[in-house]
């Protein structure tokens, strides 16, 4: 074919090629590059990948981080980031959406398989934390297509660690529900179990030798205090009994003959008042721990069964010199002449109850208004065991032991009913000494009521207590001190006395404050004058100073700063923090001149005003401020004065990758 022809075709062809190639251009669609854009939503798709069920369960996960952590999450997904990096992409989007510091922003390019988390990492989320979000469930959702599962894990992973792992609260409250539950049943099959165990506990404290230190600590706490409460009713109850027969062997045989017995009883007596002062120790509103509580128990329980023996060892002897049947006829006789004094007696003292029942109130003779009824009853049950004394004297001997126990009764019966009428014909002479001193007790204890008020920063709870009781004992026996003077009367003397035990207490705490603020004033004047001494050294050779005289007068200044802050509440912790920081000023001042020292010994001798600059912060080595290009050269500008400015952290977040 001759060339011309042949060149003529194949233009022809490539002619038609390359129109057919411009038509394919100009008919198939174009995919623009995804530019950064203004967010107007908080979950914007579009690259069209999230159905209408995706793109809400997003959009939810983002309003309930906001909704219980007010922090703002944007989430995006587009096809490419449009030839920029994610980062470029995603500072950019922040920008143009005017982003502040609660504003997260993730970005998710589908088809570049890339994403970026952009803003500032929130408040309770660590580095770490936000890491293993990241690398361990916002990435793995995404390498296998879960772009929507990848929102809504930031979100929830975000909210899980500002809520402290996330915990589910829901189930939290749930298993909290089945715990008392189980909790309940346990504690109720405990206290069956507790309350036979203290029961088996209690006894077995009953059998101890109470002087037998070493297995009484060995009982349970509860044990002892169960054991010394009874033991203290029983003492009480025998001093009592022993108090009574001992003053009628006293009468019959004499002081002298009755001085053993009247010596074991006194020191009975000093025991109880012991085991009681202790009981009420425990008893009292100032705790004692496990180990106190057990001393003073093992103390109580040996003091009780100390006198309790001394008076047993007592009644052979005892009963010896009262052997009543030597002379039971007698005894007889004189029960007989006490009864008719007795009886005689008992129409004055009913006329002088009826006198004063139309006199008093009914409250001022409630102890005493059956004490006439009381003293006939005992009267009767005398003479009965008089009878029977007298007839079982008539028996042979060796059968009138019956007359002991018949003496013994009417004893007793006949003491209680003087008792009984002494107190009806002494009762108008106490119920008018009351009324006529009650307004000099209710003076006094207004008066210390205000004392104790002028007190009360010093006082405590004891105090606030004892304020308390007293106000409202003055207000009761105001109101009542017409109807009833003799119950005001005691009240307000004993409430007085606890008032003025804690008035007692808090004085002398107010004037150990007194003297410790004194104190304290003088230990802040010191630790201000060695800290002012040693900043000011430091300020002036700062250039020659390394970090320990510095963090010594840090150290000094927080702990002055504290002292202050403390000084009006908490005196005594002021003081320990206005030691503390006298002590590191003076360290601090002495590291700063050991500093300098050694700046100096380093230094060429010059003794130019430069150096003296560069030693006291003026001048600052350009290369340690970031500033230096090249080598220093003597004289050259890479010593500078030091301006404003200084070293920073920031929680700004930026990172991102593949998937």
């Amino acid at each position: 074919m001759p060339l011309p022809n042949r060149l003529a075709r194949w233009t022809a062809w490539v002619t038609l090629s390359m129109l057919f190639a411009a038509a394919a251009l100009v008919g198939a669609p174009t995919v623009a590059a995804e530019q950064p854009l203004r967010m107007d939503t908080y979950v914007v798709d579009s690259a069209k990948v999230l159905d209408g069920g995706q793109a809400d369960r997003v959009r939810a996960a983002v309003d309930q981080l906001y909704a219980d952590q007010q922090v703002r999450l944007w989430v995006v997904y587009v096809r490419d980031f449009g030839g920029l990096t994610p980062e470029a992409w995603a500072d950019s989007t922040a920008t143009k959406s005017g982003f502040g510091k609660h504003d997260l922003l993730l970005a998710i390019a589908t088809q570049d398989s890339a994403y970026w988390l952009s803003g500032e990492l929130p408040s309770g989320v660590t580095d770490s934390e936000l890491d293993t979000l990241l690398t361990r469930t916002v990435e793995p959702a995404l390498r296998k297509g879960g772009l929507a599962d990848a929102g809504v894990e930031m979100a929830d992973g975000l909210r899980g660690a500002m809520n402290g792992g996330g915990s589910n609260y829901r189930v939290l409250l749930v298993l909290g529900g089945v715990l008392v539950l189980i909790i309940g049943g346990l504690v109720l099959f405990s206290r069956t179990r507790r309350r036979a165990r203290a029961k088996d506990e209690l006894a077995a404290a009953r059998q101890v030798d109470p002087e037998n230190t070493t297995a009484l600590a060995a009982l349970p706490l509860e044990a002892l205090h169960t054991r010394s409460r009874e033991v203290l009713v029983e003492l009480d109850n025998a001093i009592r009994t022993s108090a009574e027969e001992l003053a009628l062997a006293t009468g019959e045989f004499g002081a002298t003959a009755a001085l053993p017995f009247t010596t074991a009883l006194d020191h009975a007596k000093t025991a109880a008042a012991k085991a009681f002062s202790i009981r009420q120790r425990l008893d009292d509103d100032i705790p004692e721990t496990p180990e106190e509580q057990r001393t003073l128990l093992v103390d109580l329980l040996g003091t009780v069964g100390r006198a309790d023996r001394e008076l047993d060892a007592q009644v052979d002897e005892f009963d010896a010199m009262r052997n009543l049947l030597i002379n039971a006829a007698d005894r007889l006789d004189g029960l007989t002449r006490d009864l008719v004094e007795l009886t005689g007696r008992v129409p004055t003292s009913d006329a002088e109850l009826s006198r004063l029942t139309a006199a008093q109130p009914a409250s001022v003779l409630a102890p005493i208004h059956d004490n006439v009824t009381m003293a006939r009853e005992r009267i009767t049950f005398a003479e009965q065991n008089i009878d029977a004394g007298r007839a079982a004297l008539t028996q042979p001997v060796g059968k009138q032991g019956g007359a002991v126990a018949a003496i013994r009764a009417a004893e007793a019966a006949v003491g209680q009913s003087r008792t009984l009428l002494d107190a009806v014909d002494n009762a108008a002479a106490d119920i008018q000494q009351a009324r006529d001193g009650l307004p000099a007790v209710l003076d006094e204890l207004r008066r210390d009521i205000a004392s104790a008020t002028e007190l009360s920063g010093y006082g405590g709870t004891e105090l606030a207590a004892a304020i308390a009781a007293a106000q409202t004992v003055l207000g009761t026996a105001e109101a009542t001190a017409a109807a009833n003077p003799l119950d005001a009367f005691h009240t307000a003397v004993a409430t007085d006395g606890d008032l003025d035990r804690a008035i007692a207490a808090a004085t002398d705490r107010k004037l150990a404050d007194e003297d410790l603020r004194r104190r304290l004033d003088q230990a802040l004047t010191g630790a201000r004058a060695r800290i002012t001494a040693a900043s000011d050294y430091i300020s002036t050779r700062r250039g020659g100073i390394d970090a320990e005289a510095r963090t010594r007068l840090s150290e000094a200044q927080r702990n002055l700063d504290a002292a202050q802050q403390l000084g009006a509440s908490d005196p005594a912790k002021a003081m320990s923090h206005a030691q503390a920081a006298a002590d590191l000023g003076g360290r601090a001042l002495q590291a700063a001149q050991a500093s300098v020292r050694a700046w100096e010994a380093s230094q060429p001798p010059s003794g130019t005003a430069q150096a003296g600059a560069i030693l006291g912060g003026i001048l600052i080595d350009g290369f340690l401020r970031g500033a230096s290009t090249g080598s220093r050269r003597s004289g050259s500008s890479d010593w500078s004065a030091g301006s404003y400015g200084g070293s920073s952290g920031s929680r700004r977040i930026s990172r991102g990758g593949r998937f």
